[in-house]
């Protein structure tokens, strides 16, 4: 991606981190529901989520399904947080994507998606667009009120949980885990 552009969507995160659902709803819905044009595990947990994650996905793909992974934070690539079937997304897609949520977002600073809603809304439209067959999703922070959570997974993942986060999940593992059972669905 072009420095200049992703360093516009970074810049969303000096308006703070405001946990909740409200925006990344109204995206989705604008951008038509992308997230449920495929199946989803969605990954949530303090310790092992993302080895978690990315092995479920390969374990899919051997199995014959074309699969998407939403991961973070990344390792070496910014690109590597998009894969289908453990290819990274081009950065050419990913600055389209990127800006295509953009221009649909709301112009009001207090009301902006935050740089994590507008990640987690390009790979929902990427894995949409890509004919993805099953989008393995994990968990930016927390669960309850994570981005990811718009979801209605076919398969629910919590891993080991530890103290993370506790200004925004509470201090206790019992508060921590129950942000993270948040991801939970009936059935």
């Amino acid at each position: 991606m072009s420095a200049p552009f992703l360093q516009q969507l970074v810049d969303r995160e000096y308006f703070g981190m405001k946990l909740g659902l409200t925006k990344i709803r109204r995206a989705l819905k604008k951008m038509g529901g992308p997230q449920r044009c495929y199946q989803t595990i969605h990954v949530a947990g303090t310790n092992g989520k993302g080895s978690t994650a990315t092995m479920l996905a390969r374990i899919l793909e051997k199995a014959g399904y074309r699969v998407g992974l939403f991961s973070s934070p990344h390792l070496q690539s910014f690109t590597e947080r998009f894969q289908i079937n453990g290819v990274p997304i081009s950065e050419e897609r990913l600055e389209a994507l990127s800006h295509s949520v953009t221009q649909i977002d709301s112009r009001r600073h207090d009301d902006r998606l935050s740089f994590f809603e507008c990640m987690t809304a390009v790979a929902f439209q990427y894995f949409a667009e890509e004919k993805v067959d099953v989008a393995v999703i994990e968990v930016g922070l927390g669960g309850r009120l994570d981005a990811t959570n718009v979801l209605e997974p076919a398969v629910t993942v919590i891993t080991p949980i530890d103290y993370d986060h506790q200004k925004q999940l509470g201090g206790t593992l019992q508060a921590i885990a129950r942000e993270k059972g948040g991801i939970i669905k009936r059935g």
